[in-house]
């Protein structure tokens, strides 16, 4: 008979693992609430006390913390005859789980007193002796059908297996104790513990590889290992990366339009190198896409779109045929949207590949909590910068947003979303520029602000779209009056910008007189500097 000693928090499906167990002629050990719901279920549990000698002590802080359990998890073959004599049992598997101390951390109302009575010490404690014991240690309840599945077939590749399931338990624990790291020093200790969930095809170069895509088990459902892979070549870095900023884009969109009251339009976005070369809303599917693909149809191509509605045979034809001449199509190295039709997966399917597909039903329910809130790490030499995420959100009734010239009205002010959308989740510096539902130039990465007009003017003409009646969006102040002389020139009607700089009346001024509407806020509240 082997020994398995069950010590969990969260009871669910723990009485049918047990029952897995004792069928296949295992004894179990536990103690306290755990046994409790296994002796009421029927099966048979011996006390962690009648193997110790010792009752639970100090307010039950000392249970399984004694050496004839962690002695039983540790010994190794050598040590079989030492732990016979001790009269201690060869314990096999350990299934624990923790105290659920994130959560308290994040509990409205937790203090210091009951964040530490929710840390976990016995718990840890056990899988980390299993670990090293190299016990079967079960910390994740999706493990324990697959453990017994495994347990019924023999064991097959025993140390290969056990050594999987120690470092998954081991993540498990270090994460936890960084969890009590950072809330003990208020966030002056910090780091991520990822699991490898994608292996990519090749880095952000080809010579960069390995490379590999992590998940750091959020519980987010637009996380990026919630995407489901349907079709092509696996997902490069640059892809995931792609993903990433495109999450980022189509959520703005869809927040900004729900804090302002407007209904949340279908939605399609369209990047180059993470940076939207089309972005649009409609009333109808068709509509956002031909919006999407005619703000820059040649950066558009061998790009990546995102969508917040299915796409089927209709959708898919449309994004690979329209404006294109003859039999040709739109290369596109990835669609992601919350379906797709088996017919859709024929049509944007590409040679090796090289078209991926993700599908993610979470995308069909946008809104302001959609925002990632998760905190951002960059890593640089030597370490990691860290800061709170981008889910700053423009409200246009903002008493402190400033307005200079005549108010915007309903489809206007929808653009003025959008390109502020859009422009603040590019690249700094940019300038975004917008018309009827559609981004038509988006002018990104300059290192001077004027610049960044000048190429958002550009691109808007080299698409062919009149910019006469279009809206801009500036990611920080203008320094000078150059950059929107610059749009005005051009023909927008209105501005959005941020006012800090030393020649904001000059700026107030070149509007006035271009009589064009200028919406100023103030550079700490509503910066839109991205990706720097």
């Amino acid at each position: 008979m082997r020994n398995a000693i069950i010590s969990v928090y969260r009871k669910d499906g723990i009485v049918e693992f047990a029952r897995e167990l004792v069928a296949l002629d295992w004894r179990i050990i536990s103690s306290d609430g755990t046994a409790r719901v296994l002796r009421e279920a029927g099966v048979e549990v011996t006390d962690v006390a009648d193997i110790s000698g010792f009752p639970p002590m100090l307010g039950h802080r000392v249970v399984t913390l004694v050496p004839q359990i962690h002695g039983g998890l540790l010994a190794t073959e050598a040590q079989r005859e030492e732990l016979d004599q001790l009269g201690f049992p060869w314990i096999d598997l350990a299934c624990v789980d923790l105290y659920p101390l994130k959560e308290e951390v994040r509990r409205q109302g937790a203090t210091r007193e009951s964040v530490i009575e929710k840390t976990d010490i016995g718990g840890l404690a056990l899988i980390r002796s299993a670990a090293k014991g190299r016990r079967i240690v079960i910390v994740d309840p999706e493990d324990r059908e697959m453990v017994v599945q495994w347990l019924k077939e023999g064991e097959s590749d025993g140390d290969v297996s056990r050594d999987m399931l120690a470092a998954r338990a081991e993540a498990i624990a270090a994460d936890y104790c960084l969890e009590s790291a950072r809330y003990l020093s208020e966030g002056a200790i910090d780091g991520v513990i990822g699991d490898e969930i994608r292996f990519c095809e090749y880095g952000e170069n080809a010579w960069q590889t390995p490379a590999n895509l992590f998940t750091c088990g959020t519980g987010d459902s637009l996380a990026l290992d919630c995407f489901k892979f349907v079709e092509g070549g696996a997902p490069s870095f640059n892809n995931w990366c792609d993903v990433d900023r495109l999450l980022q884009t189509i959520t703005h969109i869809a927040a900004a339009y729900e804090t302002n009251g407007m209904s949340a339009p279908f939605i399609a976005v369209g990047v180059k190198h993470g940076n939207s070369c089309g972005a649009a809303t409609a009333d109808n599917v068709i509509e956002a896409l031909r919006r999407m693909i005619i703000g820059d149809p040649l950066a558009l191509f061998g790009g990546l779109v995102m969508t917040n509605f299915p796409i089927g045979e209709e959708e898919a034809v449309y994004l690979r045929r329209w404006n294109m001449t003859g039999a040709g199509k739109r290369l596109l190295d990835g669609v992601f949207a919350p379906s797709f039709s088996d017919e859709a997966k024929k049509e944007l399917k590409r040679k090796r590949g090289k078209c991926r597909l993700l599908e993610n039903p979470a995308l069909a329910s946008l809104g302001s909590d959609s925002l990632d809130s998760g905190l951002r790490f960059r890593y640089v030499r030597g370490g990691f910068l860290r800061q709170p995420n981008y889910t700053y959100v423009l409200d246009l009734n903002d008493s402190d947003i400033e307005c200079v010239g005549t108010p915007l009205f309903s489809a206007a002010l929808q653009d003025i979303l959008l390109a502020w959308a859009v422009g603040s989740t590019s690249n700094s510096n940019t300038v975004t520029l917008a018309k009827d539902g559609a981004v038509i130039g988006n002018g990104t990465g300059r290192q001077d602000r004027v610049g960044a007009a000048e190429l958002a003017v550009t691109l808007a003409e080299r698409s062919g779209h009149d910019i006469h009646g279009a809206v801009a969006y500036s990611d920080s102040f203008f320094p000078f009056s150059d950059g929107p002389s610059v749009l005005i020139k051009a023909g927008v009607k209105a501005i959005l910008a941020s006012k800090g700089s030393v020649n904001d009346e000059a700026i107030r001024d070149v509007c006035r007189k271009g009589g064009v509407t200028l919406y100023l806020i103030p550079d700490q509240k509503g910066r839109g500097f991205f990706g720097h």
